[in-house]
């Protein structure tokens, strides 16, 4: 005689994390503003933060694949500016340390040219 009451099967939990759900895309905010405010490249940083906004309202509204369109455009404009603001100073304090070295040899070269011409000169006078 079986006595046990009757069990309910349960699926035993799975260990580690539970399944995610669909998560709000980030709007990039912060960065856009950061952009406009202090590395603002060809208005980049301007564009990139009229995107932000407009992810961030459509996350508000409940419209998520739009979301992640306008976050999509504003994580590249944000990128694009923070590249450009980066790269270009770098480039042109490049440029600038390499045209100095190379007037200052070009400096050197002709102060020893006319130093030989004068001193060439001196020697066939006498």
């Amino acid at each position: 005689m079986d006595t046990s009451y009757p069990r309910e099967e349960r699926p035993r939990p799975k260990r580690g994390s539970p399944p995610a759900a669909p998560q709000a895309p980030r709007d990039h905010l912060l960065w856009a503003i950061f952009n406009t405010l202090y590395m603002n490249f060809c208005c980049l940083g301007f564009v990139a933060l009229a995107f932000a906004v407009k992810a961030r309202d459509r996350k508000v509204s409940g419209d998520v694949e739009a979301a992640r369109h306008f976050s999509s455009k504003a994580r590249c404009y944000n990128a694009l500016a923070t590249a450009g603001s980066v790269v270009l100073p770098l480039l042109l304090g490049a440029l600038i340390v390499t045209g100095v070295i190379h007037l200052s040899k070009l400096a050197q070269d002709s102060v020893g040219f006319f130093t030989y011409q004068l001193s060439g000169s001196d020697d066939e006078d006498q």
